[in-house]
């Protein structure tokens, strides 16, 4: 095998890795946000379900939740799961995963904000919603910015446990080229290395330029 096959194959495998990182970022970020509302409710059952939730989330293992996700409709409920069940279930895992500690950043950034600013939008006569939306929400995402890089970063090196199921990523791929007839061998690894890598300083680049963006609001 050729270092030109051996990279358009890691190509491959690194778009897989690319849609499990966009479309977990896509659903856990705002479901995370939905999370962190029903665990600081007055409704107490949803308050609890939603801690205990988190709880499970932040206490498994994501590979074990990636089998539960795939296996579990059918050997538990009996539901048979369409064909593209196997990408779909990577998708479930990863943002029901990243969700629960995405709300627990979000939690900390609101409860940093101190308790004046709710007092003042109260003066104003800002409704519940309004003081959420145009007061906490605000200073929330300028503060969660850095835990949440970490996160994403962490959600990109975490793509590889895919393969747990069967999800041909790119660190599968890299697998399946190093132990190939007459393949490069340890190059293949560097090389996926150098593309993980490149990925996460792209990530945290872009980050970094949010971050910065939103450095008018102190």
């Amino acid at each position: 095998m050729t270092i030109q096959t051996m990279l358009q194959e890691l190509s491959r495998g690194f778009l897989t890795t690319l849609s499990i990182f966009f479309f977990t970022l896509l659903g856990s970020l705002p479901l995370g946000l939905v999370v962190n509302l029903c665990r600081s409710c007055r409704i107490a059952p949803l308050r609890w379900l939603t801690k205990i939730y988190i709880s499970i989330m932040r206490g498994t293992p994501l590979m074990l939740q990636l089998m539960v996700v795939y296996f579990g409709p059918n050997l538990i409920f009996g539901i048979s799961t369409p064909s593209n069940w196997r990408s779909m279930a990577v998708i479930v895992a990863f943002v029901i995963n990243y969700a629960a500690y995405f709300a627990e950043i979000y939690r900390g950034g609101i409860e940093s904000i101190s308790l004046g600013q709710y007092e003042a939008a109260q003066v104003l006569g800002y409704s519940r919603a309004q003081t959420y939306g145009k007061i906490i929400l605000p200073q929330m995402i300028k503060r969660v910015l850095p835990p949440v890089t970490n996160e994403v970063i962490t959600l990109v090196k975490d793509t590889s446990l895919a393969s747990v199921i069967g999800v041909v990523e790119m660190f599968t791929r890299a697998r399946q080229i190093a132990v190939a007839p007459h393949s490069p061998g340890m190059l293949t690894f560097a090389a996926a290395a150098v593309f993980y890598y490149v990925f996460n300083y792209v990530v945290a680049f872009v980050m970094e330029r949010i971050e910065k963006a939103l450095d008018y609001y102190r």
